[in-house]
């Protein structure tokens, strides 16, 4: 079991990926977690180690779950997956949501920091059907759309 679960920021990515690896005793990547420098807020690393962590975690395991928004790491992963999950509940449910989410401490040094980007947050999140950059409801409708093998697209949280 190699699943791929993606979609918009606040889309429940991370409560879906932590229950299936929970329930099925298997390894869990938050793509965030290589995606942006520790401890830093908005601090990509270079690109050449993001996707060789890529890499190096898929090559580590049997059977995974990845989670993310990130269309060229989706799009890479996408490869090697038994199976894609698109969450996608729309505009208004990922930004209510984002307003439920708890602290992050693993983004976020405090709940104070994680605040102060809310709105930023939701901005961004709210710009998903218009935008075409790789963190678009367009990129990842194309890698769904692509996939040849199991997939499931949820509309609803």
């Amino acid at each position: 079991m190699k699943v791929l679960v993606f979609g918009n920021s606040g889309s429940g990515k991370s409560t879906y990926a932590n229950a299936l690896s929970a329930r099925e005793g298997i390894p869990h990547l938050d793509l965030d977690t290589i995606v942006w420098e520790p401890g830093q807020i908005a601090v990509l690393r270079p690109a050449g180690a993001i996707r060789a962590s890529l890499e190096a975690f898929i090559a580590a395991h049997p059977a995974w779950v990845i989670e993310g928004c990130y269309g060229e790491l989706v799009e890479a992963a996408s490869a090697c997956a038994t199976e894609l999950v698109f969450l996608n509940p729309g505009r208004d449910g990922c930004l209510a949501n984002n307003a439920r989410r708890p602290w992050e401490p693993h983004k976020y040094a405090s709940a104070e920091e994680q605040n102060a980007m809310f709105a930023n947050l939701q901005a961004w999140v709210s710009g998903y059907y218009e935008r075409t950059d790789q963190w678009s409801y367009d990129a990842h409708r194309r890698i769904f759309d692509a996939h040849r093998g199991p997939k499931v697209e949820r509309t609803s949280l």
